[in-house]
């Protein structure tokens, strides 16, 4: 059973609207929230058999080039509060406009950047609402935004995360947008980039406000469980039968499973005890 909509008490900027289908235009439907504010969805978002009058619709509402709230059928790649990895389209003396997925480009004022943008560059910002025009900006500047606050978060926790840097030490991520943490390179066993995103475990809540994450479950119950889904998952796509022993390379290991040579020997032992599976001269078989 299909999640009944709510209509919006009022038009959010920057977020996904429920509004109400109000009337027909020459420019596109008016729709309307609760307090009979309305923003236009322009014809070329308009499909006439899947929006009947009357009807309710999720849309997301920004400003357009006059500054006028409108209403669209797309989503950004990031939303207000959300952070995104962005391509720069155009720059200009008082800021730079990056392609986030929407007719209009965002707009990252010079005083939002800590380094001089380029055209064609990605960069990672974060989507910010100037309260006194009602536009939507990115910024660069993101340390401020970060919570602090650790009330509720414990290990194992599953939390989606944008990677935000590389160090020494591992990648820098930011955690259900808002908590920053860090992945460290000797518990990594996959491919990570900057900007990408990633399913995440916390490993650790650090009294500095920060968090310890890891790509893989922490405790060997937990990491044992994931790791026999994995494998299972990729023996039945693999027609039943893959070329991986207890011998076989750590590197391949790792870049085939995404788990290190240790934790693989140990989940292949508890799947052929459990006869899910039969080890042969120079591969793994499904039973």
């Amino acid at each position: 059973m299909s999640e009944k909509k709510i209509q919006n008490e009022q038009i959010e900027i920057g977020k996904v609207n429920t509004l109400k289908i109000e009337r027909d235009t020459d420019f596109g439907y008016y729709l309307a929230a609760k307090d009979y504010e309305e923003v236009l969805l322009p014809n070329v978002y308009i499909m006439e058999d899947e929006m009947p009058m009357g009807s309710l619709l999720d849309v997301f509402v920004y400003t357009d080039s006059e500054d006028r709230p409108v209403a669209t059928t797309k989503m950004p790649y990031a939303k207000l509060g959300e952070y995104g990895y962005f391509t720069v389209v155009d720059y200009k003396q008082y800021g730079a406009f990056v392609n986030w997925g929407l007719p209009k480009d965002l707009f990252v004022p010079l005083s939002q950047q800590k380094e001089h943008f380029n055209i064609g560059k990605k960069y990672l910002l974060r989507v910010c609402l100037d309260e006194q025009t009602g536009r939507l900006y990115g910024t660069q500047k993101i340390g401020k935004y970060f919570n602090r606050e650790m009330k509720g978060l414990h290990q194992n926790k599953v939390m989606d995360a944008i990677v935000l840097a590389k160090t020494p030490l591992g990648y820098k991520v930011i955690a259900d947008n808002q908590y920053e943490g860090m992945l460290f390179s000797n518990e990594i066993f996959e491919p990570v980039k900057v900007g990408e995103r990633k399913k995440v475990y916390i490993k650790t809540v650090r009294k500095d406000g920060k968090l310890d994450l890891s790509l893989q479950p922490i405790g060997l119950k937990a990491k044992v469980g994931e790791a026999k889904d994995t494998i299972m998952q990729l023996l039945k796509e693999a027609d039943g039968e893959l070329p991986f022993t207890y011998k076989s390379n750590a590197d391949e290991i790792k870049k085939v499973f995404g788990m290190s040579k240790k934790n693989f020997k140990r989940t292949l032992t508890e799947l052929i005890e459990k006869k899910q599976i039969e080890l042969l001269e120079g591969s793994i078989k499904l039973l």
